[in-house]
């Protein structure tokens, strides 16, 4: 996620478990572009001791080509394309999820990716721009172009994250693809993950927000699905994960206002998993100096219960949909 899992982040998660395999923010890509030193640091300097997939964003064939020969030099795992990001402001470039309007240029780039990657080639994409309706054309472009490995997140661009995930579309990639399937959108419990798992044959998922919202939801979801115990954190436990994610994050020296307004990027998504969100997110944007910002989280989470972390609404409409 563009700007919150930065090569810091990465660092604190592998702490608390980690992903099996992560993927760097977009490098943006066009005619006049050069590879982001910061985001390019998350392969050379990998904390994780895990994979990295190098993800680009862009629509202009002979520069993601270029990117792309680029970034094989450099220690990555697999290069991704992007076609999924639902921001206006990239979709409204006809890059991210706004090439989904324009499956010949799809079929243009994935060509010339394919003839220039030679290891592991994939595609993040969302199920359509406006509406399902292309999805199924999608899935023979990714066949004729053979790629290694397709993300699905089941929402249209213009849905954004709003309610309506659909996982039945994600199984169905999953049947037809020759290539692994990873599933993405509002995973965000190991019970959630496994409701999933059954429901769909993908190889695996795809968290995003709700990594940002429990970091111990990697480990959870290994345990569970091995037949182990799931340890639930405290409200404590969230008090120093919170902690540790303002020391990770920011930057010394920088004014204390930026360093809150930047860690309330991740209280966004933290907060959706708290029993009193509202309250929380309500009393947590009005902060603007560290001393109040950590006043809300302990009003909040200063006690010894256990706590899902999950995003309860996301969670029905999951298990809803399967």
């Amino acid at each position: 996620m563009q700007d919150v899992t930065t090569l810091p982040f990465w660092r604190l998660m592998a702490c608390y478990g980690g992903a099996d395999l992560y993927f760097t923010e977009y490098f943006r890509v066009h005619p006049d572009s050069h590879l982001e030193r910061e985001i390019l640091a998350s392969v050379d300097e990998n904390p994780t001791g895990k994979p990295a997939v190098a993800q680009m964003i862009g629509n202009d064939v002979p520069s993601l080509v270029r990117s792309a020969k680029e970034l094989q030099r450099h220690a990555v795992s697999g290069i991704d394309l992007n076609l999924g990001c639902p921001a206006p402001v990239v979709y409204k470039k006809c890059a991210g999820g706004g090439l989904l309007r324009d499956l010949p240029l799809v079929d243009r780039i994935l060509g010339g990716l394919r003839d220039a990657v030679s290891i592991p080639f994939s595609v993040k994409t969302r199920i359509g721009f406006e509406d399902e309706q292309s999805f199924e054309s999608l899935l023979p472009l990714f066949q004729k172009h053979q790629i290694d490995l397709l993300t699905v997140h089941g929402r249209t661009v213009l849905q954004m994250y709003r309610p309506g995930v659909r996982y039945d579309l994600i199984a169905l990639a999953a049947r037809e693809m020759k290539c692994p399937v990873l599933a993405n959108g509002d995973v965000s419990s190991h019970g959630s993950a496994e409701h999933l798992l059954q429901r769909a044959p993908v190889a695996g998922i795809m968290i995003g927000r709700g990594a940002i919202r429990n970091p111990w939801i990697f480990d959870q979801i290994r345990s569970h699905l091995s037949g182990q115990t799931v340890e639930l954190p405290t409200g404590r436990d969230v008090l120093g994960y919170i902690h540790d994610l303002f020391e990770t994050v920011t930057h010394p020296g920088t004014a204390e206002l930026a360093q809150v307004n930047k860690l309330k990027k991740y209280m966004n998504f933290l907060g959706q998993g708290l029993p009193r969100s509202v309250e929380f997110l309500h009393d947590m944007r009005r902060t603007t100096n560290r001393t109040d910002f950590f006043r809300v989280c302990f009003e909040h989470l200063d006690h010894s219960d256990p706590m899902t972390l999950s995003d309860s609404q996301a969670e029905s409409g999951l298990l809803g949909s399967l």
